[in-house]
């Protein structure tokens, strides 16, 4: 058996993904191997260099791109994310009990410039639409920024694309819908018990949507931020204590090069780099 280079997955992960991938027909051209493809897409993600650098034995650089590119464009890579998370839950490795949000800024290159915008004047919707670059400037230059929600040990569960000046309030609701999580029987799951955020995420749209919905908010108040009547909210420290595990997920992301720094022109194929960097994480279980 060949020997399993860095970055490469083993047998008993790659077949976790195998039959989500499609099916090859044999039909026209030799098809290269999904698994050469997976293990190629893999290694671009971790090291970080462009396309054109990918090893020869991984084949063609641009078979690789285009089925990296395919797969975030036709559902195929959100349905492995989603039969990884559907295992996960029905092995009970989902803590259901907190979910914990939070945002991370992400420099971007030149080479993710120049994409397209959506309307003459260049302004960029908020939305990640696949065509929006999610580009903007903020504290850290050129950037994007994810917004983040993980389970209570972690794993990631969704995430959501804008400029890096955006500010992380008006996405909290945005990025909790962003969790579908499939089961065998009935509707997909997607609401915990309770919710951890910093104190960005303050404000009252953000706790009624949770109370609509039965979900505790651990989020702080702001100082001298609350204006409404009664008393202040209030946070339970030991539940807010436990969101590191999402900090700790970030600086793990980050361990990505092309997670680390946006390359990609459009959103929708570095929201894929990302989803690429999820199933990682997944498959480590």
């Amino acid at each position: 058996m060949a020997r399993r280079r860095r970055y490469e997955l083993t047998d008993g992960q790659f077949e976790r993904i195998e039959e989500a991938l499609p099916e090859v027909d044999g039909r026209g051209r030799p098809y290269e191997d999904h698994r050469k493809v997976v293990n190629g897409i893999f290694w671009v993600l971790r090291s970080g260099a462009p396309w054109r650098d990918l090893p020869e034995r991984y084949g063609s650089w641009k078979t690789v791109y285009d089925r990296f590119r395919r797969w975030a464009e036709d559902g195929t890579l959100q349905s492995i994310v989603e039969k990884l998370q559907g295992e996960l839950d029905a092995e009970g490795r989902i803590d259901w009990e907190q979910f914990n949000v939070d945002s991370t800024t992400i420099r971007a290159s030149r080479s993710a410039a120049g994409g397209p915008t959506d309307d003459k004047k260049g302004t960029t919707s908020r939305e990640d639409s696949g065509v929006s670059p999610a580009l903007g400037y903020g504290r850290g230059g050129f950037s994007t920024k994810i917004h983040l929600v993980t389970d209570g040990n972690g794993l990631p569960m969704g995430a959501l694309l804008t400029a890096g000046q955006r500010h992380e309030a008006p996405f909290f609701t945005e990025v909790m819908d962003a969790v579908r999580v499939p089961r065998t029987v009935g509707r997909p799951r997607k609401r915990p018990e309770a919710v951890a955020g910093d104190r960005a995420y303050d404000s009252e749209e953000n706790r009624r949507w949770c109370w609509r919905r039965n979900i505790e908010s651990v989020i702080p108040a702001r100082n001298g931020m609350h204006t409404g009547p009664g008393r202040p909210p209030t946070c339970d420290e030991e539940k807010y204590e436990r969101r590191n595990v999402i900090e700790r997920l970030v600086g793990r992301l980050k361990e990505r090069r092309r997670v680390a720094t946006r390359y990609e022109k459009k959103a929708s194929h570095y929201k894929a780099m990302l989803q690429w960097a999820f199933i990682g994480e997944y498959l480590k279980h």
